[in-house]
């Protein structure tokens, strides 16, 4: 399966959501996109399910000298996720990776500041969670908003995705009480190359998004 484009990947992810619906599996839901490239397919999910729609802005920490070769995430004020295994075969200490976290951790609330403008994170407890993303390559992002909302008390969470890599889905079924995703292709290498649009979003695409829900 291809996605034209992140609306029409959401509107899929839309689908298989609504059956669970249907079916009662998703009660109380408040869906939480992962910007920015989540906004615009949660959208979708959030207009079919209905559910509230908001953001859970979360950073991957990229290897020093290589900042796209992700080593771990954050959440929040959440202590960093590190990848032990990864860190070991760079020869990399959690010291060495400081400036970097502290870097993300300014961009991090940076967006939080822009996306929220002024309101206050949405009460979580009790709720049926669905943390939405455009895809899942290594998981480390996914992983950091899933331990993040688990500290917020929610009744169940369930991390939904158009697309991942089956090796990265199968790891996180550990970490949600549901993983759905419609395309999981056995030879993956990036999210990017199922979509014929992938192009990045802006801030204010994300504010746009937010909006019209």
């Amino acid at each position: 399966m291809r996605y034209r484009d992140r609306a029409h990947a959401g509107r899929e992810l839309a689908a298989a959501l609504g059956r669970l619906r249907d079916e009662g599996a998703l009660p109380d839901p408040i869906v939480l996109a992962l910007p920015r490239g989540g906004v615009a397919v949660a959208a979708e999910v959030a207009r079919e399910l209905p559910a509230p729609l908001d953001v859970l802005v979360v950073r991957k920490i990229g290897a020093p000298y290589h900042e796209e070769f992700g080593v771990g995430a954050i959440a929040g004020d959440d202590p960093p996720l590190l990848d032990p295994a990864t860190l070991a075969r760079l020869d990399l200490s959690e010291d060495a990776l400081a400036p970097v976290v502290e870097r993300e951790r300014q961009e991090l609330r940076r967006r939080e500041r822009r996306y929220r403008q002024g309101r206050p994170p949405p009460e979580l407890r009790g709720r049926t969670v669905l943390v939405v993303d455009d895809g899942l390559a290594t998981g480390s992002t996914a992983r950091a908003a899933l331990r993040h909302i688990r500290g917020r008390g929610p009744a169940r969470t369930v991390l939904a995705v158009p697309v991942g890599a089956p090796d990265s889905l199968d790891a996180l079924a550990a970490e949600a009480d549901l993983v759905v995703c419609p395309c999981r292709p056995a030879v993956f290498s990036a999210v990017g190359q199922w979509y014929d649009d992938f192009g990045q979003l802006t801030d204010d695409d994300v504010l746009d998004a937010l909006g019209r829900v």
